[in-house]
Formats: C-alpha cells, sequence, structure tokens
C-alpha cells in the first residue's frame, strides 16, 4: 500500500501514537508499504504553529524520515487535478491532498468527514 498521512495523522504518529486507529498504525509499521508526508502538509503545520494554533516541536520534520516516509513534492499534474475537483471541501491543504492522492493512487489516512465524498481510497486514522 501507498499511505499519505493527512496532517493530523502525521502529528500523531509522531506523538501520540494512541489517537491512531489500530488499523493505521499498523499501516504506517508495516515495512511493506510506503509511506509519504505532503509538503502541503508540512506547509499546513508551519503555518498553524507558526500563528499558534498548534504546538509542535521545531523539529518535526525530523519525524518524516524517524516514519520512514518520504516527502512528496506538489507537482504541476497535482495541481491539474485539484482544478478539476468538486468543491466538497474548502480547505486548500486537504484539497491537494487528495489531488496527490487520485494522481499517486495513495491511500489517505485521515479523520475528515470531507474526504470519503471525494471517492480516494481511505483509511480512517
Amino acid at each position: 500500500m501507498k499511505l499519505l498521512l493527512d496532517s493530523h495523522a502525521f502529528i500523531w504518529a509522531f506523538s501520540r501514537p494512541t489517537e491512531l486507529s489500530t488499523t493505521v498504525r499498523q499501516a504506517i509499521e508495516d515495512p511493506s508499504n510506503d509511506r509519504f508526508v505532503s509538503i502541503s502538509s508540512i506547509w499546513e503545520i508551519t503555518i498553524k504553529a507558526s500563528i499558534g494554533k498548534l504546538a509542535v516541536p521545531s523539529n518535526f520534520t525530523d519525524a518524516i524520515q524517524h516514519l520512514g516516509a518520504v516527502p512528496l513534492q506538489i507537482t504541476i499534474p497535482h495541481v491539474k487535478r485539484l482544478q478539476t475537483l468538486p468543491l466538497h471541501h474548502r480547505d486548500p491543504f486537504d484539497r491537494l491532498l487528495i489531488a496527490q492522492a487520485i494522481e499517486e493512487d495513495l491511500t489517505i489516512a485521515t479523520r475528515d468527514r470531507h474526504f470519503p465524498a471525494y471517492g480516494v481510497p481511505l483509511l480512517m486514522a
């Protein structure tokens, strides 16, 4: 499985893994799965931390490597897919994750209630 961690799933994976469902924890721990963290999520976390809406350690990006994940860059095909998505959800970071998942055939680990409307494969975090 190719697993894309939503921002909150990524944070929980390194700071409070018991917040994640057993299914997602097992998927993250399974060495046969590829794990990805979108640059979009890193950007979102950084913005929220800088305005005081979220507390994360300054070295939180080190958790990407610790989890054996790969940073997922934002590419032109992702942006083009984003332009075609229906507006089920207004969060720009989440919409970009959905576009990336569709383009890269990824399963998203999330608890967001809007994601199922897009028909993208999900593991509920």
